[in-house]
């Protein structure tokens, strides 16, 4: 199974990137516990131009800075003081593009993902929806600004792809606030996949 490249993450089109991610394999290991999960679901942030994006309108914060890195590091931040959602910093140096990874398929180290989850055992809830995914896995705002090319947070390709036909392109989910932004469709998702959050929507 390989570890994407550094120039996977620092292509230009985020939501390009967000597509190519579906079917990929999200890894984490902390203490010697290691789990992997086949990513099912993500959406795109396009930056300073996207309204739903913690950066629109250059917008440069504590919070936000990792999102400026170049492409290939985590951006793990807090939602309704909470939920640990983990983002996969894209681009160049100073474009501040990610995608939110918003749903995975288990794989491998299922034992400790339910006992992170404080469950007993495996059902479509155990990684669906970021919060739940980022819990799973152990991936906490301490995490933010880690390598995705190192030995705790990685994907991988281990050659499975998803048909075409099995993809469909969505809006995003909790982004009203972003006026007509919100319409983009901007979200990835494997069609019928249980493990997929929200709706499915229509076909982009």
């Amino acid at each position: 199974m390989k570890p994407l490249s550094i120039s996977f993450y620092r292509q230009t089109d985020v939501v390009d990137i967000a597509a190519q991610l579906l079917g990929k394999v999200l890894h984490t290991r902390w203490d010697n516990e290691h789990c992997s999960a086949r990513i099912v679901e993500t959406e795109a942030y396009n930056g300073t131009v996207d309204k739903a994006s913690h950066a629109y309108g250059n917008r440069r914060t504590n919070r936000t800075e990792t999102m400026y890195a170049a492409g290939g590091v985590a951006y793990v931040y807090l939602c309704y003081g909470m939920h640990h959602l983990f983002n996969v910093v894209t681009g160049k140096k100073d474009v501040p593009q990610a995608v939110l990874i918003r749903a995975v398929e288990p794989m491998f180290g299922i034992e400790h993902m339910l006992e992170r989850r404080n469950k007993k055992q495996l059902d479509a809830t155990l990684t669906k929806g970021p919060g739940s995914l980022a819990q799973a896995m152990g991936i906490h705002t301490l995490h933010s600004g880690e390598s995705l090319t190192g030995q705790q947070i990685w994907i991988a390709d281990d050659g499975f792809s998803y048909d075409a036909s099995s993809i469909i392109a969505t809006p995003r989910i909790g982004v009203d606030y972003a006026g007509e932004d919100a319409l983009l469709p901007y979200r990835f998702i494997v069609k019928g996949n249980k493990f997929v959050s929200g709706k499915t929507a229509q076909n982009r």
